[in-house]
């Protein structure tokens, strides 16, 4: 197995302002794990990498559903089904929607001036987090994944760094 070495890129330097810092890290995170998924041939981008049965495409599908539902206020009924993409569906189809979904998320959080306002989708029964709450998870939750995509990628073709 050939191993191929990324030169890590080292977190951003953002603006000295919160929500430059919070866009900036999550930016970061999005552009981590996108590059993870990149490049990975069928059907290995799709072929679990460990007993849970979580691989690269599924980790890509799951976060483009977490990023719909949380700024573009998306319903997502069944959680578990969004870490497997469909069968005909390519990784270039599953990175194009991944990178769409970020692109309208940013477009909702540019007109977000107030961290501490709600995040201006619907919701039912319960009400919308901050967007400082939602940037922070947004975050914790892509940088988890792109953690669990490190992993994968290096068990696929050696390939490490961000």
């Amino acid at each position: 197995m050939p191993s191929t070495t990324r030169r890590d890129t080292p977190p951003p330097r953002t603006g000295s302002g919160e929500a430059e810092v919070l866009r900036g890290f999550l930016d970061y995170v999005r552009d981590s794990i996108a590059a993870k998924v990149d490049g990975v041939p069928e059907p290995q981008v799709r072929t679990p990498g460990v007993p849970s049965g979580t691989n690269l495409l599924g980790l890509l599908n799951h976060l483009t559903a977490v990023e719909r539902s949380m700024f573009l206020g998306d319903r997502v009924a069944d959680w578990q089904a969004t870490f497997r993409a469909a069968a005909g569906e390519s990784a270039a189809d599953v990175l194009t929607r991944y990178r769409e979904a970020v692109r309208l998320a940013n477009e909702v959080l540019d007109g977000c001036t107030d961290l501490g306002a709600p995040v201006p989708r619907p919701r039912s029964g319960r009400p919308a987090p901050s967007i400082r709450w939602a940037l922070t998870h947004m975050i914790e939750e892509t940088g988890r994944h792109a953690g669990h995509a490190d992993i994968l990628r290096e068990l696929i073709d050696g390939a490490t760094g961000r």
